[in-house]
C-alpha cells in the first residue's frame, strides 16, 4: 500500500465515521490527498496525515448541511444496534 493509497483509504472511514456520506467522504478524500501531493512539509512533525484529514474535513463540510450529517450519522447508529 503506497502512501497515498493509505491517506486516502483512512481519510474516506474518518469522514464516514464521522457522519459524512459515502460519496462526499471520496471527494474530500480527494481533497486531501490533493493537499498531500502539493505540500512540500507538514504544520508539524508527524502531521501530515492529520493536515490532510483536517482539509478533507473542511471540503466535506462545505458539500453538506448540519441536518445531513447527524442523519447519515443517525442512520449508522440505527444499523449497528441491529
Amino acid at each position: 500500500m503506497t502512501p497515498e493509497e493509505f491517506i486516502h483509504k483512512h481519510i474516506t472511514a474518518a469522514l464516514v465515521a464521522e457522519g459524512f456520506p459515502d460519496q462526499v467522504a471520496k471527494g474530500g478524500a480527494d481533497c486531501g490527498l490533493e493537499h498531500y501531493r502539493c505540500m512540500s512539509q507538514a504544520s508539524k512533525k508527524g502531521a501530515a496525515y492529520d493536515d490532510c484529514l483536517y482539509r478533507a474535513r473542511v471540503w466535506a463540510q462545505g458539500q453538506t448541511s448540519k441536518a445531513e450529517r447527524k442523519s447519515s450519522k443517525k442512520k449508522l447508529s440505527q444499523g449497528s444496534l441491529l
